[in-house]
């Protein structure tokens, strides 16, 4: 019997119009763009700026480039998970509403929150649905509006994020390709260095939370970073042993934009060569759960049919894991 393995077959985003570059948040914060640029990698990041817009808005543009590029029929769809830390709503799903909206009108939709980790968990997900036999087209997003939460004048905060979403379509492959495996792992205590306080349902939102601040993000960056820094590196050096992988059986590392320095210290961990690491950190920021796909969709006229892709990914929680794709597809260029 021949195993079924799920693989990514088409791919698309979207970005806001609106770039918001060091040298504007030099006049809404204490920084400049050398400092930007030397500790993070970014040099400016989208934000959707039109009232009324949330996640789901760039989620179902993201989904709506693939469908479009893939000409596939968003009836036959059957599930559509977004990955998302800034949902449009507190408790209605936003992925149900996405697929409504994209006329995906048989599947079933649900989101699914691991902050910068939440694509990576994503796949995982779509994996086990395609594997089990009993769907066909699993559609992924992972789409993230930062600037909802990012207060302006952190400058801590506010130079890393940006919004932006990007779509995966995964179906069944019976050629050895797709995900070849995964690690995942999270750790409580990082829900005490990377975190919004207020607004669940420990500290309820009211006129004082709003008044404090303490709807917007905070994270104790020195900490993330080591954090993120060893973790990220660990998992990605563990796809390599386990799957008796050496540096050059690898094509592309597509690691979670969140700061050129942790970018750099997992392909250094891993001896993959600088022209292997996917990366558009400058131009995007960190977009939480939309990196990756965006990673997939901005390289996608690269990528070959057999290449070797591993995926690293690290959030707030802690959320952290990698794992091993072989990719599908050669890209058709019209």
């Amino acid at each position: 019997m021949i195993k079924i393995t799920a693989a990514i077959t088409a791919v698309g985003k979207y970005v806001p119009e609106y770039v918001l570059t060091n040298k504007e948040l030099e006049t809404m914060v204490d920084t400049n763009d050398e400092w930007i640029t030397t500790r993070t990698g970014i040099k400016e990041r989208r934000v959707l700026k039109e009232e009324g817009l949330g996640t789901s808005y760039m989620a179902i543009k993201a989904a709506e480039d693939l469908l479009q590029k893939s000409n596939t029929n968003p009836a036959e769809i059957d599930l559509v998970i977004v990955a998302t830390a800034t949902p449009d709503l507190p408790v209605a799903s936003t992925a149900a509403y996405v697929a409504s909206e994209i006329g995906s009108i048989n599947a079933f939709g649900y989101d699914l929150q691991a902050a910068c980790s939440s694509f990576l968990y994503g796949m995982s997900n779509a994996a086990s649905y395609i594997e089990s036999g009993r769907y066909k087209k699993v559609l992924l997003i992972g789409a993230d509006k930062m600037s909802s939460i990012v207060d302006y004048k952190d400058r801590a905060t506010c130079i890393i994020f940006g919004d932006g979403a990007g779509a995966a379509l995964f179906e069944p492959n019976n050629e050895g390709l797709g995900i070849q495996d995964e690690y995942l792992r999270s750790d409580g205590i990082g829900r005490d260095f990377l975190r919004i306080e207020a607004g669940g349902s420990i500290m309820p939102p009211t006129i004082k939370t709003v008044e404090e601040k303490k709807h917007f993000i905070y994270q104790e960056g020195k900490t993330v970073f080591k954090y993120a820094v060893s973790n990220m590196a660990d998992v990605a050096e563990k796809m390599l042993t386990r799957n008796q992988l050496k540096e050059e059986d690898i094509q592309w590392l597509a690691p979670h934009q969140a700061n050129k320095r942790i970018i750099e210290a997992t392909a250094k961990r891993v001896g993959v060569a600088s022209e292997k690491v996917m990366m558009n950190i400058q131009k995007y920021g960190n977009t939480t759960s939309a990196t990756l796909p965006l990673l997939l969709a901005d390289y996608e006229q690269q990528l070959k049919k057999g290449d070797n892709i591993i995926f690293a990914a690290f959030g707030g929680g802690f959320t952290w894991g990698a794992a091993y794709v072989k990719w599908a597809y050669n890209t058709q260029v019209k």
